[in-house]
């Protein structure tokens, strides 16, 4: 892998928490337009600046993306955005608690900042990732991308010629990289918060010391490929701005131009948190609850689970590969896949999504296309199996299926493979915070 260092541009530590934002694709217009109400810093004028329009105003609407660029400079020119002066990498934690509470503790004089609990936490390494490597593939893909999310993307890196958001990759981990990473969180992060409304902890330090650097950069070099975790389409876009300005400046002679980059933020593979992502139906294809059970015996072994604890769903997760949990007529159940049902050797075979698509969905529910089909909808598995079971018993779905989360392992596995994994099959948490730093382009 080609990385560089780059002169970040970044809000000061005083201000970051204002001026972070959730990444622009996971809320609506709406929904942003309120989490910025009352804060001018709000990166969010920026990457959705149709909140600076009137409701209702398309996001494609060409003064929308004039509002960006007027953002942009805006934010500079205020001091909300300042760039280093020199070129840096910066690690950058996401720490989420798998139990207790999270709180910061503000009490003491020195602000310091606790967290009450188990804590996981993922250490990236913040980068220039180069677009020759995309556009080779050697930066790998798992999910196919829509060509108008794309352009918008585009539209949006060129206008304001920067990356205002990172992509998500994965690299295998390197005990060397690892290293260097806990020797640069010894000292004192440059920014340090928990961020609403999810309650993660995101922490950020600036590595200054050229040797480090280098040693960074060389590493990497050593690394054969990187996998994209999260933002397929913001990496299609950085890439293909990238390119289109190589083409543009051809003729000129700049020696590893800024423009061959995109902000990326790298973690190691064996750190990563990948969560279910479960479906609900609305009907089941004019069948009874009992028939729709006795159609699933031909693929499944069944089992009723009795839910002890109404607040706790955790002895009704699905317990490994190829077991499922659905709930329906206020009960659930655990459904396990008969040995003969799938393909162990077939990366896209093996997968829980795969098997509930091909002997659930569609050959029961007569369901055969998950991007279109208006009787299912899909549920990050951060709102638990409670939003499962709210759904199904309030009469808005018929039944809920939870899937054991996909393995680090398999998407590399298919994306080594050169396949794609069918849709809505990761989900990856926590998402990265935008608005910590931002590559420009020249």
């Amino acid at each position: 892998m080609k990385i560089k260092p780059f002169r970040g541009i970044r809000p000061p530590k005083e201000l970051v928490e204002q001026v972070s934002s959730r990444p622009y694709d996971v809320l609506n217009s709406e929904e942003a337009r309120q989490e910025a109400a009352g804060n001018e810093k709000s990166l969010y004028h920026i990457i959705k600046p149709e909140i600076n329009f009137e409701p209702g105003t398309d996001e494609h609407d060409p003064r929308v993306y004039d509002a960006a660029v007027e953002q942009f400079k805006l934010f500079k020119e205020k001091g909300w955005l300042v760039q280093d002066a020199e070129e840096k990498y910066y690690v950058y934690a996401q720490s989420i608690v798998e139990s207790g509470e999270l709180r910061v503790d503000r009490s003491s004089e020195a602000e310091s900042k606790k967290l009450k609990g188990t804590v996981k936490t993922q250490y990236g390494l913040v980068v220039g990732a180069w677009v020759d490597d995309y556009l080779e593939g050697r930066i790998k893909k798992h999910e196919l991308t829509r060509r108008d999310k794309e352009e918008d993307r585009m539209k949006h890196v060129r206008v304001l010629n920067a990356n205002m958001e990172p992509v998500f990759f994965a690299y295998p981990h390197r005990e060397d990289l690892d290293a260097i990473v806990a020797e640069v969180t010894k000292g004192e992060p440059e920014y340090d918060f928990v961020a609403a409304p999810e309650g993660f902890r995101h922490t950020f330090w600036v590595i200054n010391d050229p040797a480090t650097i280098q040693k960074i950069t060389e590493i990497f070099a050593q690394i054969p490929a990187m996998y994209i975790a999260d933002g397929h389409h913001r990496s299609a876009a950085a890439a293909g701005v990238g390119k289109e300005l190589k083409i543009k400046n051809s003729k000129l002679k700049i020696e590893n131009p800024e423009y061959e980059y995109f902000l990326a933020v790298c973690f190691p593979d064996d750190q990563l948190n990948i969560i279910d992502y479960n479906r609900v139906v609305k009907d089941l294809n004019g069948l009874t609850e009992e028939e729709f059970l006795k159609a699933l015996e031909e693929d499944f072994e069944i089992k009723n689970y009795e839910l002890k604890n109404q607040n706790d769903f955790s002895e009704v997760k699905p317990k490994g590969l190829h077991n499922f949990s659905l709930y329906m007529g206020g009960k659930w159940y655990s459904l396990t896949a008969k040995e003969g049902r799938y393909d162990d050797a077939d990366p896209i075979g093996v997968l829980d999504v795969t098997i509930s698509s091909n002997l659930i969905l569609d050959k029961i529910l007569g369901i055969k296309d998950l991007r279109s089909d208006k009787r299912i909808d899909f549920v990050g598995g951060i709102r638990g199996l409670g939003e499962l079971q709210r759904r199904v018993d309030c009469g808005e779905m018929k039944m809920a299926l939870a899937l054991y989360p996909v393995t680090m392992q398999q998407i590399i596995d298919i994306a080594d493979s050169g396949n794609i994994m069918p849709p809505k099959t990761t989900w990856f948490e926590p998402k990265l915070r935008s608005g910590l730093v931002v590559h420009e382009l020249n």
